[in-house]
């Protein structure tokens, strides 16, 4: 039996090449009328940076500075969103759902997988740049995708993006 494909993950870590992975993204989403949803994952601040931070900042400041750093980082998201919105489907026919727009804090492939079941996903999309042009270096792909590919039991679709 083929596969529905309802909801889709897209995992970005919103670099400049990853409108790519995200056009590819968009267009399994309206092949298959599915719910799209726009993850970003922050990886957490290391014990040593918590602690120098920690030694000039209070506690209180600190927590708004990171509350200010998701906000900001959830309206990125949700301008790309609407730019591409704009941009490339004024003359189609719009998303069969707007894609929604989360920020996660952790290790990156495990967050991914972890929201990919937490929505029942039944794709997720990642971009991934190489970092070589040998034969060799195309032949692995970057650490965060490669873990979602061999730790994850759903499909998982990765996107050649430029550097």
């Amino acid at each position: 039996m083929i596969p529905d494909i309802k909801t889709i993950l897209y995992a970005s870590d919103l670099g400049d090449g990853s409108k790519k992975a995200f056009y590819m993204a968009a267009k399994e989403a309206f092949k298959h009328k599915a719910h799209m949803v726009f993850l970003n994952v922050v990886e957490p601040v290391g014990t040593s940076t918590t602690t120098l931070l920690e030694g000039y900042l209070n506690p209180a400041v600190l927590a708004e500075i990171r509350s200010e750093g998701f906000g900001n980082l959830q309206a990125l998201m949700e301008n790309r969103i609407s730019e591409f919105c704009l941009q490339e489907l004024s003359e189609r026919e719009p998303l069969p759902y707007y894609p929604v727009a989360r920020v996660e804090e952790g290790p990156a492939a495990e967050i991914i997988i972890q929201v990919a079941d937490e929505l029942d996903a039944d794709l997720i999309v990642m971009g991934t740049r190489s970092r070589t042009h040998s034969v060799l270096g195309r032949f692995f792909v970057g650490s965060t995708a490669q873990s979602v590919m061999q730790l994850s039991s759903r499909p998982v679709m990765i996107v050649p993006i430029e550097n």
